[in-house]
C-alpha cells in the first residue's frame, strides 16, 4: 500500500461508531471468495511415474434431506455449495414439496511421485477404480453423552452409561442396536445414475423391528464416488417418548459414517491401494452461504501444528486466506442472531457490514497498527484461562457458548478459538501479513479444475470440512471433541500418511464396549477385556456414535441460553442453526416501494427467532422445552433455510440497505396446518 493511500485511510470515519442500521450498513463487502489452499504441495514434472494413490477428500461430509434431489458437497474452499434451482422453490435448497435436498459427497483419486509430488486426479479415462464403501449407525449401542472429555480441571469429564443398556449381553446389544448398513463396492462410468439399483444402497435394522435406509452410492461420469446420504429420519419401534436432548432409549436416526477405500488399477498392470479417506452422513445446514466463525478444518489444521504434522508458516500471512475469512465469518452473525445483529452497541466494535472496513483491515501499514490492535482486543484470548477469564473473556468475540458450559465460572464456559486461528489474527494486528484480498484469478475460479492440479487434493478436504462447525463441542453440529485428539488420525502412528486422514480400526465388531461407564481414563486408555481406546482407529459408525439420539432434539434444544444477564443472549451454533432471522415475510415488506422508508426500515430491523413455533401454536400448545425437542422430530424439513437476496433497488429505498441481505426462506407457512397432531396425546406423524 503507498503511503498517500496508508495516509486517506487512517482519516476515514471513526470505525468504532455505533451500529447502522441495525448493524448493518449500506454496502455488502463480505463476498465469498475462493481461496487457494495452503500446504505447500508440488506438481510432479511431466511423465513421473505414479509411486502412490489417495482419495479425496480425506474427510467428506454428507448431509440428510428427506428430498430425492440433491446437490454436491462445496469442493472449493472460500465458496459455498450451489444446488440447482428448482420449479418455484425460493431458497433452493429444498425441492417443490419443500423437502430438503440432500448434499452428496463426491470423491476423488488423485496421483503422487514417489518425491509425494502431486501427478493428476485418476478418473475412468486413466485408470480403473474400483470402490468400496461401509457404513454404519452405531449410536443406539454407544454411551450417553454428558461433555467433552478432555478440558481436564478446567471442565471435568462426566462419565456416560451405555444407551438402552437394559440389553445386556453383547449379542443383545449387536443384533437390536447396531444399524450395520453393510459394505458396497461400485465401479465404472455413471453407474446407477438413478438411484434404482439396490445393490448400491446401504440398509441395516434396528430393535429387530425396523429396517433403516443409510444412503447409498453412485457414481459420475468420470467414475468418481458419489455417496448419497440417508433421508434424515428418527422413530422409535416402540413408541418411547423423548425425555433427553441426546439419549434417548428406544429411538434410532440415520446419521451414520464408515470407510471409503479404493483400488486403482493402472494400465502398466500395477493395482494400488488408494491411501483411504472416510464419510460421514450427518444434519442439514440451515445457513450453508454463512461459514461457522470456527471451523472443523481450523480445528484439525490446529491439531496438526501442535503435532508438527506441517510445516510452519514460512513468510508473512495471506489476508486472503487466513484473516478475511475469520472476519467474513463474524460480521454475517449479524443475520443469524441478535447479539451479532447488534454488537456493535455491546461490543463497541466495529460495524462489520461497512463497505470501507475491509480496506482498513488488509492494510499491513505501520501507520494501521493502532487501529488492528483495537480490533484484535475484541477477540476472546484462548490462552487466557485464569481464575478471571470467566469474566474478562466473557464480553468477547464469538459471544458463542463453549465446551464448559456444564460449570459456572470456567472460561471454557465460552467459546475458545484454536490457538492457531487466534495466533494468525495476533500476526495480523502486528503487520505481518500481506494485502493479497484483490486477485482477479482466485476470483475467477469456480470448479476445482480451475485450480492448478497441485492444489486441488487438499483444496477438496478444506472444503468439505470448512461448512462444519469447530465448536462448542457439546456435542456439536455434525462431529465432536475427538476431531481435535491425535490419535484419531492415521498420522498419529504413521509418519507417510497425510494429516487429515481418519485412522481405520480393525475392531472384531462394530460393538465396543469398554464398560458400564465411558469415563475419562476408558476414553484414552481402552476398556474391558482389552477392548481399545474409542479415541484411536475407528469403524464405521464410530464418528457420529457421540452425537444426539435422535438428532433433531439436539438441533432444537442449542439455540440460545438466557443467563442471569438480559443481553446479550449467547448463542451456540448459528452458522448451521440459525437463532434471530430477517423472515419472508418481512423482506417481502421491505422491498415495498408503497410503503414509507421509516416502515419499510422497522421491517427490515426486525428479527424473529428461527425456531418460532416449533414449540408449539395456539391457545392451547404447551410451548414447553420438551414439545419443542419433540416436535422438531416432525419438523426439521419444514424450517427454513437463511441465504442470499437483493436489497430493494426502488429509488425510495431506505438509506443504509445493504445491496444484498441474507433472508429466512422455504419456511413452511403454517406448521401447525400441515401437521395436525395432538401435542396433548403426544402422537407425532410417522
Amino acid at each position: 500500500m503507498d503511503q498517500r493511500r496508508s495516509a486517506d485511510t487512517a482519516t476515514r470515519r471513526d470505525f468504532l461508531a455505533g451500529v447502522a442500521a441495525g448493524g448493518l450498513a449500506a454496502g455488502f463487502p463480505w463476498l465469498p471468495r475462493a481461496a487457494l489452499a495452503s500446504g505447500g504441495a508440488e506438481r510432479a514434472p511431466a511423465g513421473a511415474e505414479i509411486s502412490h494413490v489417495r482419495i479425496y477428500p480425506a474427510l467428506g461430509i454428507c448431509r440428510v434431506g428427506g428430498s430425492s434431489e440433491w446437490f454436491y458437497a462445496p469442493e472449493i474452499p472460500g465458496l459455498p455449495a450451489e444446488p440447482e434451482r428448482s420449479g418455484a422453490d425460493p431458497g433452493f435448497f429444498k425441492d417443490d414439496d419443500q423437502l430438503i435436498k440432500k448434499q452428496a459427497q463426491r470423491f476423488r483419486v488423485y496421483a503422487f511421485d514417489d518425491q509425494n509430488r502431486v501427478i493428476g486426479e485418476l478418473t475412468d479415462a486413466q485408470a480403473e477404480v474400483s470402490w468400496q464403501v461401509h457404513l454404519a449407525n452405531t449410536k443406539a449401542a454407544w454411551y450417553g453423552f454428558n461433555n467433552p472429555q478432555d478440558n481436564g480441571e478446567l471442565a471435568p469429564g462426566l462419565p456416560g452409561q451405555r444407551r438402552n443398556q437394559f440389553f445386556v449381553t453383547p449379542e443383545q446389544r449387536q443384533r437390536m442396536l447396531i444399524i450395520d448398513g453393510g459394505v458396497r463396492t461400485i465401479a465404472g462410468r455413471s453407474v446407477n445414475v438413478a438411484g434404482a439399483d439396490r445393490t448400491y444402497a446401504f440398509e441395516g435394522r434396528f430393535w429387530d423391528a425396523a429396517d433403516v435406509a443409510l444412503g447409498e452410492l453412485r457414481t459420475d461420469g468420470a467414475g468418481r464416488l458419489i455417496v448419497l446420504p440417508p433421508s434424515g429420519k428418527s422413530h422409535s419401534p416402540t413408541g418411547a417418548p423423548i425425555t433427553s436432548f441426546a439419549d434417548n432409549d428406544a429411538w434410532y436416526d440415520d446419521w451414520c459414517d464408515g470407510p471409503v477405500t479404493a483400488q486403482v488399477s493402472l494400465p502398466d498392470g500395477r493395482v494400488l491401494d488408494a491411501e483411504p479417506s472416510w464419510v460421514a452422513c450427518v444434519g442439514p445446514n440451515y445457513a450453508p452461504e454463512i461459514p461457522p466463525v470456527t471451523t472443523l478444518h481450523d480445528v484439525i489444521v490446529d491439531l496438526n501444528h501442535k503435532q508438527g504434522w506441517v510445516p510452519e508458516r514460512s513468510g508473512p500471512l495471506s489476508f486472503r486466506k487466513a484473516i478475511y475469512p475469520t472476519f467474513r465469518r463474524v460480521a454475517l452473525m449479524a443475520w443469524l442472531s441478535d447479539s451479532g445483529n447488534l454488537q456493535s452497541g455491546w461490543l463497541d466494535t466495529v460495524d462489520f457490514a461497512d463497505p470501507e472496513l475491509i480496506e482498513r483491515l488488509a492494510d499491513p501499514g505501520a501507520a494501521n497498527q493502532a487501529f488492528r490492535q483495537s480490533i484484535f482486543a475484541l477477540f476472546r484470548d484462548p490462552g487466557d484461562l485464569g481464575d478471571e477469564a470467566f469474566i474478562t473473556q466473557r464480553l468477547k468475540l464469538p459471544y458463542m457458548l463453549g465446551d464448559g458450559v456444564d460449570y459456572d465460572g470456567s472460561p471454557l464456559q465460552w467459546f475458545q478459538f484454536p490457538r492457531l486461528q487466534y495466533e494468525n489474527l495476533r500476526a495480523w494486528a502486528d503487520g505481518d501479513f500481506v494485502d493479497d484480498l484483490d486477485d482477479p484469478g482466485a476470483d475467477a475460479i469456480t470448479t476445482i479444475e480451475d485450480l492448478p492440479v497441485e492444489q486441488q487434493p487438499a483444496a477438496l478436504t478444506e472444503a468439505a470440512l470448512e461448512p462444519c462447525s469447530g465448536g462448542a463441542f457439546h456435542p456439536g453440529v455434525e462431529l465432536s471433541y475427538y476431531m481435535r485428539l491425535a490419535p484419531m488420525y492415521a498420522r498419529h502412528t504413521d509418519p507417510a500418511s497425510e494429516p487429515f486422514r481418519i485412522a481405520h480400526g480393525s475392531r472384531p465388531s462394530l460393538l465396543h464396549d469398554v464398560g458400564r461407564l465411558l469415563s475419562p481414563d476408558r476414553i484414552f486408555e481402552g476398556g474391558d477385556a482389552g477392548q481399545p481406546s474409542p479415541i484411536g482407529p475407528q469403524m464405521a459408525g464410530d464418528l457420529t456414535r457421540w452425537m444426539g439420539l435422535p438428532w433433531q432434539c439436539d438441533a432444537f434444544s442449542c439455540q440460545q441460553v438466557l443467563l442471569q444477564d438480559d443481553f446479550p443472549v449467547v448463542v451456540w451454533w448459528p452458522a448451521l442453526l440459525p437463532v434471530d432471522v430477517l423472515t419472508e415475510a418481512n423482506y417481502q415488506l421491505l422491498l415495498r416501494s408503497d410503503l414509507p422508508s421509516d416502515e419499510r426500515m422497522k421491517f427490515f430491523a426486525s428479527r424473529s427467532g428461527w425456531s418460532r413455533g416449533v414449540a408449539g401454536i395456539g391457545y392451547h400448545a404447551n410451548a414447553s422445552y420438551w414439545d419443542g425437542i419433540t416436535n422438531m422430530i416432525a419438523l426439521w424439513q419444514h424450517m427454513g433455510f437463511v441465504v442470499k437476496r437483493p436489497g430493494p433497488t426502488d429509488p425510495g429505498r431506505p438509506e443504509g440497505i445493504p445491496a444484498e441481505l441474507f433472508v429466512e426462506t422455504g419456511r413452511a407457512a403454517s406448521m401447525e396446518a400441515r401437521f395436525p397432531w395432538s401435542l396433548e396425546q403426544g402422537v407425532l406423524p410417522q
